[in-house]
């Protein structure tokens, strides 16, 4: 991946990018995990291999760009946890920053997500998630 995608990534308002080989094949602008579970849900099955761009990869991310079937992730915040689980699967990874973990929006304490990823599995995790999304 050429830091120029990257860097155009960041630029943009886009939240998530997907590319196969060079190909862009999804974009969002949705939050929080949204993005990933709508690619997951939509695209996966038909890419494997991919590069995942992410303005946020904490480790529910990472759990999820897993199941998403990603070699590769890049963001510009990052966490430790997130980095364990990229590693424990051979993800390669590229973090502008890395933080212990993803903290909540209003700045104190983990973020929720990061939290209920914590001892999961990429299938776990996103089961996990699909069923609280669908109580909603």
């Amino acid at each position: 991946m050429d830091r120029r995608v990257f860097d155009e990534f960041l630029a943009s308002a886009d939240t998530l990018r997907v590319y196969k080989d060079a190909a862009l094949v999804f974009a969002s602008r949705k939050g929080a995990l949204l993005a990933l579970i709508e690619y997951i849900d939509g695209f996966a099955a038909d890419h494997q291999g991919v590069v995942i761009l992410d303005k946020v990869m904490g480790n529910a991310a990472a759990l999820l760009s897993i199941k998403a079937g990603c070699r590769e992730v890049f963001s510009p915040l990052g966490s430790r946890l997130a980095i364990a689980t990229l590693e424990r699967y051979n993800i390669r990874y590229h973090l502008d920053q890395v933080v212990f973990h993803i903290r909540q929006a209003q700045g104190e304490g983990m973020c929720p997500m990061e939290r209920l990823s914590l001892d999961k599995s990429p299938e776990e995790f996103y089961a996990l998630v699909k069923e609280r999304l669908n109580r909603r």
